[in-house]
């Protein structure tokens, strides 16, 4: 099953950062070929305007998406394998959401409890996540949804829901907000947690690593990996 996966992942040239340790960001273009049980995984999933050629876009509005530095901040002094793909152009949802669902039962499968799996995903990754998230419901691992529930999207799709624990973090000046209609939903969920910032910068708030969504991020995911 590895091999099947890395050679969709080379077929459409995701590039994936994995940290090996807890100091350093390593850069990988395949899913990691050998997975440690004893460590937690966290799987970020980057927003839209990242796909495709450009880590670093730029925003007419919001600016810089800032992914190298997203990826870097998380990685920094944190104890988990982080791995982040940077999605090709026109990525496909549902086929990607079937990629991130292998990986998850990848790393279940070298030993890892599904506890000390995390997906993050910010916006179009959010989306990816959640979605992956229903798919892997038996599983009972880690949500983190940045900016994802706006109107008429997977906040307001009643088939989706999530299971194990599930921190939804929003800007109040978004359009994207609250969570919570997915949380009742969701009956096999273990715990929620929302956090609402008010940084003033809309949609952008997640397009540098600021602390105040990176730092009750990183405490929650620790939770998870004690």
């Amino acid at each position: 099953m590895l091999r099947a996966l890395m050679i969709v992942a080379g077929a459409i040239a995701i590039q994936m950062f994995v940290v090996a340790d807890s100091s350093a960001a390593e850069i990988y273009s395949e899913f990691p070929q050998n997975v440690d049980p004893k460590r937690s995984y966290v799987i970020y999933s980057h927003g839209l305007i990242v796909e495709g050629q450009d880590a670093k876009p730029v925003h007419d509005r919001w600016g810089v998406y800032d992914f190298p530095a997203i990826t870097s901040r998380l990685a920094e002094d944190s104890s988990f394998v982080l791995v982040a793909h940077h999605r090709p152009k026109n990525t496909e949802v549902s086929e990607y959401v079937q990629h991130l669902g292998a990986w998850v039962r990848e790393i279940v499968k070298a030993g890892v409890e599904p506890e000390r799996i995390t997906l993050v995903g910010f916006s179009r990754g959010g989306e990816i996540t959640a979605l992956a998230a229903d798919q892997l419901k038996p599983m009972k691992i880690n949500t983190a949804l940045l900016a994802t529930c706006w109107e008429a999207g997977v906040r307001d799709q009643t088939s989706i829901t999530i299971s194990g624990r599930l921190l939804s973090i929003y800007e109040t000046t978004d359009q994207a907000l609250t969570c919570k209609k997915i949380a009742a939903r969701s009956v096999q969920l273990t715990s929620f947690q929302e956090v609402a910032i008010s940084t003033g910068k809309e949609h952008g708030a997640f397009f540098t690593p600021s602390p105040e969504w990176v730092a009750p991020l990183l405490a929650w995911i620790e939770q998870a990996s004690n």
